[in-house]
């Protein structure tokens, strides 16, 4: 991922060349959302199936878009996912949009890359509730599926890296450009209101983009949560230190995106912020040492309605059918 400077130098050096003046967000922490490039089509076709597809789950009930909705910012609007069972998830599941902009997957970072986060929840007692050996068998009993792998990979052989390959490969594509913002940072002077504006100015002179910063506002480090003041909470997750056996890492946190943030409500790692005025209020206070007064939460929140963009948009998926040899869900085991 391109450091601040090198972006800055990047389309610095593309206006030179081009002999014009360099574009607005030259000289901005934050840059545009792209489109997504280099997607291998077919792939991501099956990658769509398998995120919407509940057989990945040992209930039959639990897919990718249960917890990490697209009709809902990508991600469920709760505290924290209900998975197999009903058991109550230990942590705020993060929004799956523009998540391929993120360093790493997970608020501890414990998978490299979206490939290594589709994995997990399959496997996830408290998830999903399968196994991959499960997963896999159960998709290599359906006709349609073992056709399709072969379109796709060549062969009709069906193993968990090919299945997470296409998940990932599908995410890939679920970003959202074109938000009032990134108008704003093309040059569309009113894309933004006067408040939203202010709202930005002070979320930079404030330092909420030593965070938060480059194109996903978020995503690009990890965090103490609490660095003036403690953050109080009954979550019992301890960040990055889980991952890294390090003490100095406890708390810290994968900074997250705050793209489309309106939509991706409740806030924080424990979800224990409902509102973006709150979330504001929070992080201020325990992150930079400042109250901020009612007027200038309201002009952050109106910045932060700007970063809303195009949703992704596409035919729901017609998952191929089971055959008589595919084995029935167990949702009430």
């Amino acid at each position: 991922m391109k450091s601040r400077r090198s972006y800055r130098a990047f389309f610095a050096g593309l206006a030179v060349l081009a002999g014009v003046a360099a574009p607005a967000f030259a000289e901005e922490p934050v840059q545009p959302i792209e489109p997504p490039k280099e997607i291998n089509l077919a792939q991501a076709e099956l990658g769509k199936k398998l995120y919407f597809d509940p057989r990945l789950s040992r209930s039959g009930f639990i897919s990718c878009n249960s917890c990490h909705n697209l009709s809902m910012g990508g991600t469920d609007n709760l505290k924290t996912s209900i998975g197999h069972k009903w058991q109550r998830g230990p942590i705020n599941a993060p929004t799956v949009l523009n998540s391929s902009l993120n360093v790493a997957q997970f608020w501890d970072g414990r998978a490299a890359d979206l490939q290594e986060q589709a994995g997990g929840p399959i496997a996830n007692p408290k998830e999903m509730g399968f196994s991959h050996t499960l997963a896999v068998d159960l998709l290599a009993s359906i006709p349609g599926y073992v056709t399709e792998f072969r379109l796709v990979f060549g062969t009709g052989e069906i193993d968990i890296e090919r299945v997470t390959h296409a998940i990932a490969e599908f995410e890939k594509t679920l970003v959202t450009p074109n938000a009032p913002f990134d108008r704003w940072l093309l040059g569309e002077a009113d894309a933004i209101s006067p408040q939203a504006l202010e709202g930005y100015q002070l979320f930079k002179n404030s330092g909420c983009v030593a965070c938060h910063y480059g194109p996903g506002l978020g995503g690009s480090s990890f965090q103490k949560m609490g660095l003036v003041a403690p953050y109080p909470t009954h979550n019992e997750a301890i960040g990055l230190a889980a991952v890294t056996g390090n003490e100095a890492d406890r708390f810290k946190f994968k900074v997250p995106t705050l793209r489309n943030i309106e939509l991706t409500y409740p806030y924080f790692h424990d979800g224990e912020a409902q509102t973006m005025t709150e979330a504001v209020d929070v992080m201020g206070r325990i992150q930079l040492g400042r109250t901020f007064s009612d007027a200038e939460n309201a002009s952050i929140v109106a910045f932060l309605r700007t970063l809303t963009g195009d949703q992704p948009r596409f035919e729901l998926p017609q998952l191929p059918p089971s055959s008589d040899t595919t084995p029935p869900p167990i949702p009430f085991d």
